[in-house]
Formats: C-alpha cells, structure tokens, sequence
C-alpha cells in the first residue's frame, strides 16, 4: 500500500464513495429483483458488498474515516440482526488490522523523532506491524533493557486526516444514514472531531497511561502496560500478550465471555474512581484478555490499552449519575425529575411529565436492577427499537431531553462499552460493581449505618463480612426473560 493518502481531494473522492456506492447498489439489487432473483438472497449479497466497501475505504484512509469506523463497529450490536449480520466482520476487522504503512515510512520517522542511531535503542524491533489503529500503528520489539516493548508510531499527516476526514463524514451524515439504520450519526463525528487534538498528543497519552499503569500496578483483575518513552509522535510501552477482546466475541467460551464482561465493566466504573481518568475509547481493540487472575493461572485478568482519548474526572463519576440511578431503581420519579432538570438534561424551556420520564428510563438501566445480567444482542436491539421508532412514546421523550457537554463523553463511553458487553453476551454483576465504585449509587444514610454496624463488632468497614459470593443465589435476567413488575427495591 501507498503512503497514507493525504491530499484533501484524494480522501474526499474516496469517502464520496461510500453514499454513492450504496446507491449505485441500490440500482444494481433493483435490477436483479426485476429478472426474477430471491429477495432475500439479493438484499443479502447487497449488504456484504456494501460492508466490503466500507472496511475496504475507512481502512485504507486511516486517520478519522477509520476512527469513524471503529466508533461504529461497538453499536452494530444495536442494529436488527439481518442488517448487523453482513456489517459484523467488516466493522471488526477495524478493531485489530488496517493496511499498513510502508516500512521506509516507519523508519523515516523513527530516525526524525529517536535520531539517526535509533536502531541502537532496540535489541530487536520487527518491521511488520503488529497492529493498526487510526492514527498510527504498533511494531513489536525489545528495548535495550531486555524489555519487550510496544512501539506506537503515528502516521506522517494524520492530524491533518483526521480532521479533514471527519468534517467530510459530518457533511454526508445524512447520506450515510443507511450504511447504519437507526443511529444519528452526526453527534457521533462531532464528538470524535472535538478530541483530535487529544487523540494526537502522544505526551497526554503516556501520561494518562503512567497513571493508570501507576494505580493498577498491584491489581489481580486488571494490568495496564507502564511507558518506556515517549517522545512526539512515538510512544513506547511495555508489551502485554492476551487474547484480544474481538476474538473472545467472535470465539470465546461462556467463561471468557463472562470473565471479560465482568472486567470490562468493574474498570469502567473503577478507573474513574482511582485515577480522575475515563478510558474513554472501549472498542474490542483496545482489551485483551490475560491467564493468570486472582484464582490462578485458569483465570483470567484485562489488559487495557491505548489511552489516546480520556476524560478527566478528578472527583471520578459525577456523583449526580449515581444518584439519579438510585432514585430511579427506588421508584422516585419526581425527585429523578428535579435532578435531571437541576443537571441540565431537561431545559427550562420544556416541561414534562415525572412518570413518563420514570418509563423512559426503567428499561435502560435494567441491568442495575438485578444481581447478575446477561447482556445480549437482542436486549439492544429493543432498546434501540424502542426508543428509534418515531411512532413511540419513548421517541417523543427522548427528542426533548437534552445531553449537557459535561456528561457527552461519559454517555458515549457507557452506550460503547454496554454496546461490547451485548457483543460478548456476558453474563455480569453490573449491581456490585456500582454498589463498590460508583459515587452516590449507595445512599450516605446507608453507608453510615454500614459504618456503624462494622465498628459496633469492633471490625470497621472492613469487618464487615462480606457474601461469599455463592452463584447458587444470584438472580440471572437476560433481554430473552421475563422481568421482575414488583417494585426494583435495593
């Protein structure tokens, strides 16, 4: 493959392609249904082609085209199965590979950024990449200490890409409607193209990475690979095997799909809490699944990487996102209501309806409901469903609440990561780790009186004794089983 394309024409003629390619398809399954050809096998063969063309055009212009892709391939759990169907492998192969750059080109910018002498800094460094993202690419190799290291080389003009490519998606928004039914894909490429400048600077993500590798460097359930060094436009760290979490979708054992769900989940809520950090870029890609958990070498730990986007957080999740659960799962609709119009969620201009706002919600937090979810593909389908159907209550609601710039990155990285757990069909305790890690979800006067309990048996918090954890008396609900209607309690 060339050069990544950077000339504006180039890039745009090759994105143009994407909207007018499915029309011309469009014409074509037309054509074939005229001569008497199955419906169903022609809308089949129009989607895989349709697919093939977008791996084939975001995958080779790298920068924001790709990272478009990426962004979109942790919703397509959401779309109706035989749309998702055709598109699944497609989006996937965007989380682990991408055409990569020429090996002169790598070398190029390793001798301008680590000097001329840089193959000295390396006992071994293997041109073939290893892994291809937007923005740049990782080769493996062993740092002069005997590390093995991962080395992230960003792609000469990718600033220049990423935004060029994301202002050109943003005008054909609505012509790519239907390369993803259902999903208002225009706030989706602002919001990328509001973090390019982060998503460059190789010094932000190290630091980020040093505070995370910092924090979870004694961790049993979650490893974060420290930084070697860092310089503009390199960033080396530690290397760490694992199964990547696209595998573990696509092949993975129920063990593994749970495993994975369960981590995934606990460093969503715990990263925030322990770092002032949100990992704030949850594809498949960035996850591996380790041996060698807390249970042994059986077990199994998450590795975290690329934390190129982050949102900062210094007193971890706001705490009015734990709150406004509680008060949801409790049945208190007008006091839900009063806080989502003091943090902005409903203006001052609208007013609505308490009890309607109550069944708009109830059905996105289920999993918080119970001990343990299983998250599936067909439980976000009918959320999705639910609240895209304009004929539909929830449509109407949805249309008139309002997303604050404060929590934008926040809902983005919930809906991504709640999008991977549907994609794996992870059975997870998403109540226990809320319980543990979430500010607010717990209310003060129950924590008080926890407090109290522990220093009366003379133990404090932390003698406490805990539930063994026995699986026998979890509650399991799933999208395919019937709900609890009583009143959700805590």
């Amino acid at each position: 493959m060339s050069d990544l394309p950077r000339k504006a024409v180039t890039r745009t003629a090759k994105l143009a392609a994407l909207p007018l390619g499915f029309a011309g398809r469009a014409t074509w399954g037309l054509g074939k249904r005229i001569v008497g050809e199955s419906a169903e096998l022609v809308g089949r063969e129009l989607q895989q082609r349709t697919a093939e063309q977008l791996f084939k055009v975001l995958g080779e212009l790298k920068g924001g085209a790709m990272k478009f892709g990426q962004a979109l391939s942790v919703f397509e759990s959401a779309l109706p199965e035989e749309i998702a169907g055709p598109y699944r492998a497609a989006l996937t192969k965007l989380q682990e590979a991408a055409p990569p750059m020429p090996t002169r080109t790598v070398h190029a910018v390793l001798g301008e950024r680590l000097g001329e002498d840089w193959c000295d800094l390396f006992l071994e460094f293997e041109d073939k990449p290893s892994a291809a993202a937007s923005i740049g690419q990782v080769h493996r190799g062993v740092w002069r200490d005997g590390r093995e290291v991962a080395v992230k080389v960003q792609y000469p003009g990718a600033g220049e890409a990423l935004l060029s490519d994301l202002n050109q998606l943003s005008r054909f928004s609505r012509l790519l409607g239907p390369l993803i039914p259902g999903m208002d894909i225009k706030p989706l490429i602002t919001e990328l193209r509001d973090r390019v400048s982060e998503e460059l600077d190789y010094g932000l993500e190290a630091e980020a990475q040093r505070v995370h590798a910092e924090e979870f460097a004694d961790d049993p359930d979650v490893l974060v690979p420290a930084v070697v060094h860092q310089c503009d436009q390199i960033l080396i760290t530690e290397w760490i095997d694992g199964i990547p979490l696209s595998e573990i979708i696509a092949d993975g054992t129920e063990e593994q799909r749970d495993r994975a769900g369960q981590l995934l989940a606990r460093f969503l809520f715990s990263g925030p809490a322990r770092t002032g950090l949100l990992h704030a870029d949850p594809h498949p890609g960035n996850f591996r699944l380790l041996p060698g958990g807390p249970e042994g070498a059986d077990d199994w730990r998450l590795g975290v990487l690329d934390f190129g986007t982050v949102d900062r957080l210094p007193g971890g999740l706001p705490e009015p996102i734990g709150d406004s659960l509680r008060l949801t799962l409790d049945g208190e609709a007008e006091a839900v209501y009063a806080m989502l119009c003091a943090e902005g969620f409903v203006k001052d201009s609208i007013e609505l309806d308490p009890e309607a706002v109550m069944d708009y919600l109830l059905p996105i937090i289920e999993p918080a409901r119970v001990e343990a979810f299983t998250f599936t593909r067909a439980w976000m389908r009918s959320q999705a469903a639910r609240i895209a159907d304009v004929r539909s209550p929830a449509y109407q609601l949805g249309k008139q609440l309002n997303l604050p710039p404060a929590y934008l990155l926040i809902h983005r990285v919930t809906l991504s990561t709640i999008g991977v757990l549907c994609q794996l069909g992870a059975t997870v305790r998403l109540r226990g780790e809320l319980d543990e890690w979430l500010p607010g979800f717990v209310a003060e006067e129950y924590l008080e009186d926890e407090g109290d309990e522990a220093e009366e048996w003379g133990g404090g918090v932390d003698g406490v004794e805990e539930d063994d954890g026995d699986e026998g008396g979890v509650e399991k609900k799933g999208a395919d089983e019937p709900e609890d209607t009583g009143s959700p309690g805590r």
